[in-house]
């Protein structure tokens, strides 16, 4: 009887079906909490990125 219950803990333990999901749901926890500890800074950037692309768009678009 406790070799059975000790062969099948055994077959739990070496089971790693669903691991990848488990680290994906871990990173995608760990992106979402940077992002939100960082999100002014990630706000500044994508502002100036974007100011950037305009004006370079309008710089273009002018010189038609």
């Amino acid at each position: 009887m406790l070799s059975v219950l000790k062969e099948r803990l055994d077959l739990l333990s070496k089971d790693e079906e669903g691991l990848g999901m488990l680290e994906m749901i871990l990173i995608i926890a760990v992106i979402v909490i940077l992002a939100i500890i960082f999100r002014d800074k990630l706000k500044e950037i994508l502002e100036s990125l974007l100011g950037k692309a305009k004006g370079k768009t309008e710089d273009f678009m002018d010189d038609k």
